[in-house]
């Protein structure tokens, strides 16, 4: 993930300073892409891994 995260920023940098070509605007997307379905994966992995309960917490006295 971190390498992901750090050819996307590059590909940014390199967006703002001199463009992208076409090839590296294709790559760009991909990454994208990837990095948002990793995320999304993630983050529903954490909320399946909540466990509920419907006993209200005691309070202290």
């Amino acid at each position: 993930m971190e390498k992901l995260v750090a050819r996307i920023n590059e590909l940014a940098r390199k967006h703002k300073t001199v463009g992208l070509n076409d090839e590296e605007l294709a790559e760009r997307e991909r990454l994208r892409r990837q990095y948002l379905q990793i995320f999304k994966s993630n983050f529903r992995r954490q909320l399946d891994s909540i466990e509920w309960t419907d006993e209200k917490p005691s309070l202290p006295h």
